[in-house]
């Protein structure tokens, strides 16, 4: 039985998710196929069966499975013949590790960059929700919150840094081979391409010279997806 997966999608189907963009780089990193399953910020009724609200969930035969971290650690130990998203139990203590550093401090940072132009991207139906959801959370209008974005995002860049030593040296996180310490922030980032034209890494900075590597992993299946 094929693995159900079920995503974030916006306008046009785009899918922007950061959290969703992990798990569809890990599933590809295990070669692993799935039946998808698109859900709208408004349609959360889909995901009902999960006893939460949020993507992405997989459902593998009689698991189901939210949170791309716990996602993440299913597909590993439930396909250990397929490529390892770690590289063994170090690499996993090490990936929980960044998992959280990006999830605390880099997208807490990246989102007051970009938020505005995320409403564009976001389907028709929902875009009453989000926008509203959006100002009760940073207490103001979405174009406020991104008006000083060119005062923000050095604060944002300097917060990089630990990425930045690591890939400035190698190709990837873990070294010659991507993991998926690699996708963590690449979905961070993935979610700017795909939502922002605002640069938030310059091009001369390594980790441009990276996520652009990342693009291009798994036959190209992020690139595919259209940039803003």
């Amino acid at each position: 039985m094929a693995i159900t997966f079920y995503d974030l999608c916006g306008r046009d189907a785009k899918r922007f998710s950061p959290y969703g963009w992990r798990t569809r780089m890990a599933l590809a990193h295990k070669g692993l196929s799935y039946d998808l399953e698109l859900v709208k910020f408004t349609e959360k009724h889909k995901l009902e069966f999960s006893g939460q609200k949020l993507v992405p969930v997989i459902v593998d035969g009689d698991r189901v499975v939210n949170d791309s971290w716990a996602i993440t650690e299913y597909l590993e130990d439930s396909y250990p013949d397929r490529p390892s998203l770690f590289g063994g139990p170090a690499g996993r203590g090490m990936a929980k590790a960044i998992n959280a550093f990006v999830n605390t401090t880099i997208q807490p940072l990246l989102g007051p960059l970009i938020i505005a132009d995320i409403l564009e991207h976001v389907d028709p139906a929902d875009r009453e929700y989000f926008d509203s959801s959006r100002q009760q959370r940073f207490g103001r209008p979405l174009a406020e919150v991104q008006a000083d974005r060119d005062q923000k995002v050095d604060g944002f860049r300097k917060a990089l840094e630990p990425y930045r030593v690591v890939v400035g040296g190698q190709d990837f996180v873990g070294g010659a081979a991507p993991s998926y310490a690699d996708y963590v922030l690449f979905g961070t980032l993935q979610w700017a391409r795909c939502t922002s034209p605002y640069g938030v890494v310059a091009q001369d900075d390594p980790i441009h010279a990276w996520f652009e590597r990342v693009l291009d992993l798994h036959a190209g299946l992020a690139r595919g997806e259209p940039a803003a």
